[in-house]
């Protein structure tokens, strides 16, 4: 690894949210790091997403944004555009991703259906590990805008702490009732007993009370910085998970084999919270796998007293929320809702007994 300018592969999963991830990608390629490379892996989107985003790169669509001003001096970029079939025998094809600066490049990938996030991202991550030659993974939620300095301080951070697993920046809402500048993650201490994490400083406006460099328990899948070496130790995501909890997964199976999580205030990020959520997915898939997924990484990873703690909590919780979707929900989303809650504890009962990983 080159320790002044090691390789970053930057992964944007996209899956039909062009327009957020145009907004992404255009504070990507202004950011103050010197050898990255873009890639978009695109979710099978039925929303021409592939097109604009090429549209994009050759300097036919501007990018308005109260972030960042668009440029065209690194446009038209060039444009690799692979099929999944062609994700794994570009050895063959004498394709050279090298002799373009980082600025002036995108890497396209098309998966053939809707992988969900975890599968998704992992098949551009193993893109990367193998014809990229990257000494980090950067991924990054579309529905992001990023500072200019925020991957060099999270690879900066990296470099001098050896037992770094993973990094996370601090993480702004992106408009807050009109303020960018309240928190909505600045790292995570998680409880097994309740099955539930506690960030530093969430909903506050930033006063500094979360500006210290420091361990944390999980990260948000947002945007993660992952060694590369670290990742083919541990492994990816688990596509198990298909959308949620596949990142607090990664982050226990990091900490495991002894690495550390390390959150750093210095590098920032402003995140579209619930874009995903509204615009792509139901109240019944949204419920289905908020419920599943947890039960599945607390059956993974609780001891035997803290499942049994767990399952209490999980029971009020549920009681709670059906409340909740009842009483200030209109009856068609709390019906969706409470069948989603209902059908992602029988599909974690099914899972359970296929996977047998008690």
């Amino acid at each position: 690894m080159n320790n002044k300018t090691p390789r970053v592969s930057i992964i944007i999963l996209n899956w039909n949210g062009w327009k957020d991830t145009l907004e992404c990608l255009e504070s990507i390629f202004q950011i103050k790091y010197p050898n990255y490379d873009v890639i978009v892996v695109d979710n099978a989107s039925q929303d021409d997403s592939v097109n604009q985003i090429k549209r994009y790169a050759q300097g036919f669509l501007t990018v308005e944004s109260d972030f960042i001003k668009y440029s065209s001096l690194n446009k038209p970029m060039k444009v690799f555009e692979f099929s999944e079939e062609e994700y794994f025998i570009l050895e063959n094809k004498g394709v050279d991703f090298t002799h373009i600066s980082s600025g002036k490049k995108i890497i396209i990938l098309k998966n053939k259906k809707n992988y969900g996030y975890a599968q998704g991202n992992n098949l551009a991550i193993n893109f990367a590990m193998k014809n990229l030659q990257c000494d980090y993974i950067l991924i990054l939620n579309n529905d992001t805008v990023v500072h200019k300095y925020l991957l060099q301080e999270m690879v900066d951070t990296a470099i001098i702490n050896e037992k770094a697993g993973a990094i996370t920046p601090k993480v702004y809402y992106y408009d807050y009732n009109g303020r960018q500048d309240v928190i909505s993650h600045a790292g995570e201490k998680f409880n097994l007993y309740i099955g539930r994490g506690k960030r530093c400083g969430k909903d506050q406006i930033d006063n500094g009370q979360c500006d210290q460099t420091r361990k944390v328990d999980t990260i948000e899948g947002c945007s993660i910085l992952l060694k590369t070496e670290i990742l083919q130790e541990v492994g990816l995501f688990d596509p198990l998970y298909f959308a949620y909890w596949e990142d607090t997964d990664l982050s226990f199976r990091i900490r495991q084999q002894g690495y550390e999580l390390l959150y750093v205030p210095q590098a920032m990020i402003w995140h579209k919270i619930g874009v995903s959520w509204d615009s792509y997915f139901s109240y019944f898939v949204i419920y289905h796998y908020l419920v599943r997924n947890r039960l599945i990484f607390m059956w993974r990873f609780a001891s035997a007293l803290q499942k049994t703690t767990f399952t209490i909590f999980f029971i009020f919780y549920l009681i709670l929320n059906v409340l909740i979707m009842v009483f200030k929900e209109d009856l068609t989303n709390s019906k969706k809702g409470f069948q989603g809650i209902i059908h992602g504890i029988l599909d974690f009962r099914k899972v359970k007994h296929d996977r047998d990983f008690l």
